[in-house]
């Protein structure tokens, strides 16, 4: 049975550690569903979330292989019980007088905000948990979505008992 895992990696801000790490599941046939790298309140360290699916034995490989890289400095697994995870998403759909006002009202339900419009379309931005993003999803199914952009899920551990300074 294949389980999901949440990741949060604390890494060297180095040239080559994404190519490092993303080498590191590409040579041993892992899959990464969502990964998103960004700089943290130190300079020289980077926060990675990084998900992925398996089974535990699979699971296990993958922290075992991390913990052996030399710019990874900490690993926690982001637990949907003790854990803030979301992701961002983009939405351009296709709008005209006609049905411009049931799309605004899709994205009025669900707190999603208009950040363009154009004369036959509008781009909508949702930050959420991936069922809230999935669920408006559906909701947009009957209008023509022209794009969409995702940015993977990135998260916290909840309170201040495990967090790391670097």
């Amino acid at each position: 049975m294949d389980n999901q895992i949440i990741l949060s990696l604390l890494v060297d801000n180095v040239a080559g550690v994404l190519s490092r790490i993303a080498g590191l599941f590409s040579r041993r046939a892992y899959n990464i569903e969502s990964l998103t790298v960004g700089e943290t309140t130190n300079p020289r360290i980077s926060r990675m979330t990084i998900v992925s699916r398996g089974d535990e034995h699979i699971l296990m490989q993958i922290m075992a292989q991390l913990q052996k890289q030399e710019d990874v400095r900490d690993i926690k697994v982001l637990h949907p019980d003790n854990s803030v995870c979301r992701e961002l998403i983009l939405v351009k759909v296709m709008a005209d007088a006609n049905n411009r006002s049931q799309i605004i009202a899709i994205a009025d339900i669900f707190r999603a905000k208009i950040i363009d419009v154009q004369k036959d379309s509008l781009i909508i931005e949702l930050t959420g948990n991936r069922q809230k993003l999935e669920a408006m999803l559906v909701m947009l199914g009957d209008y023509k979505i022209a794009e969409l952009a995702r940015t993977g899920i990135t998260g916290l551990s909840r309170g201040v008992r495990d967090v790391r300074y670097l």
